[in-house]
């Protein structure tokens, strides 16, 4: 587990947006990208999570590819959990390459990508 205040959280949630490549950080459209430090007992419910499952990323909107061109749609929103991030791993580089990992899954989701695509994708 590493320990790491909100403030550098943050600071490591946008390196992880700035890492991303330009054309797609460009893309990215009324996103607001937030961390929490668990996921909700409702979130939870609403995703089925098991007692011993967790959640790193969730992102909460409509995908690009559904929204066929209508553009008046509510703010989308990418939280990242900061506590089961830290607790996964042992060093605040690991911690660094982890927030990077699941910003980029869930912007993945954003434009569209299933999980089957997203682990294709990441081989």
């Amino acid at each position: 587990m590493v320990t790491v205040t909100d403030e550098e959280f943050a600071d490591m949630a946008e390196k992880a947006f700035a890492s991303l490549p330009k054309t797609h950080r460009d893309a990215v459209k009324n996103v607001a990208i937030v961390f929490a430090d668990d996921p909700t007992p409702e979130q939870r419910v609403e995703l089925k999570l098991r007692h011993d499952q967790t959640l790193f990323g969730l992102y909460q909107g409509v995908a690009l590819p559904r929204r066929q061109g209508v553009t008046n749609y509510p703010p989308d929103k990418i939280t990242l959990f900061k506590g089961p991030l830290s607790r996964s791993v042992n060093s605040v580089d690991e911690l660094q390459e982890q927030v990077r990992h699941t910003l980029w899954h869930e912007v993945a989701h954003y434009f569209g990508l299933g999980h089957e695509q997203i682990h294709k994708l990441e081989r």
